[in-house]
């Protein structure tokens, strides 16, 4: 695997900051664009390679991100999977809004656009159609097609990322291991997109959905009660009235949930920071984070990991 490299546009004089991104964007993945209102435009950009995936991990203001017909690309595929915010991808006449955890492929030979309104963090990797078609015959009916991050098979190949993240640099490692973990990649990603998203509208068992759409939107720091009643199609009330059967109110519920989940990540893996997992579940402030904690297990993180 290639040296993460990090890009920023905080260096750059601001009248130069757009045009540089773009010279960026366009040396990543060919005939990319990025517009924005901003011509002082903030954004980060970390990239990396691992054996014939191409990925990176932006993070930007509001913008809108082209990328037109490219024949030299019909052997590759983009995978969108979005962290934080959220943004409308178009292609093939298909149009579909992701949100935290959410994935979608597109074509990289085919023209798409990338609407964001607001701050937003995505990881994008970029791979060979042919392997990831081997594993998923059909590729071409999920090609613009969101699968929600509520999805099991969604979530597992999220976490298998963010392990592979945690790893830190492999620049040195052996190629048969990154290619070993390649086609781990492309096996979970295969079934994340052959499985249904259980949260799809099927006119009932509405705390089921609402359970599962807690869990994708997790990681979201805007996840609240206005949020889940829009994607569910229902009243703010319905939705707290769903929680009052369950003894508990959305925002105590999203809470315990965030807290038990970092548990979880906490007595996994002995080097993940505290204040990274604090930011990385939806909170905003990682002393309140720690706070909590202690309030919900008696003890604060790193002790409560120590233990386990």
């Amino acid at each position: 695997m290639t040296r993460v490299e990090r890009f920023t546009t905080h260096d750059i004089e601001p009248a130069r900051r757009l045009a540089f991104w773009n010279e960026l964007a366009e040396r990543t993945f060919a005939k990319m664009r990025v517009d924005s209102p901003n011509a002082a435009f903030d954004a980060e950009m970390l990239r990396w390679r691992l054996g014939d995936l191409v990925m990176i991990q932006p993070r930007s203001e509001a913008s809108t991100v082209h990328r037109t017909a490219d024949p030299t690309a019909s052997d590759r595929v983009v995978l969108h999977l979005q962290g934080r915010g959220s943004f409308e991808q178009a292609q093939r006449g298909r149009a579909a809004t992701l949100h935290p955890g959410d994935i979608a492929l597109c074509a990289s030979a085919e023209p798409y656009r990338l609407v964001s309104s607001g701050e937003h963090t995505t990881l994008v990797i970029e791979m060979p159609r042919a392997a990831l078609e081997a594993r998923v015959p059909n590729l071409d009916d999920h090609i613009a097609r969101v699968v929600r991050g509520a999805s099991p098979g969604v979530r597992l190949f999220r976490d298998f990322l963010l392990s592979l993240w945690r790893q830190g640099d492999q620049s040195e490692a052996d190629p048969d291991w990154q290619a070993s973990v390649c086609d781990i990649f492309l096996d979970l990603l295969g079934l994340a997109l052959r499985e249904k998203a259980p949260i799809a509208a099927d006119g009932g068992h509405a705390s089921r959905r609402l359970n599962a759409l807690v869990e994708a939107r997790l990681t979201d720091p805007e996840l609240s009660t206005g949020m889940l009643a829009d994607e569910l199609g229902i009243s703010p009330r319905s939705v707290q009235n769903l929680f009052a059967k369950a003894a508990t109110t959305p925002s105590a519920y999203i809470l315990r949930r965030r807290l038990e989940r970092a548990a979880e990540l906490l007595a996994g893996d002995p080097a993940l920071s505290i204040t990274d997992l604090a930011f990385e579940l939806g909170f905003n402030d990682s002393a309140y984070f720690a706070r909590c904690f202690r309030q919900q297990f008696g003890a604060p993180p790193s002790a409560w990991r120590a233990r386990h």
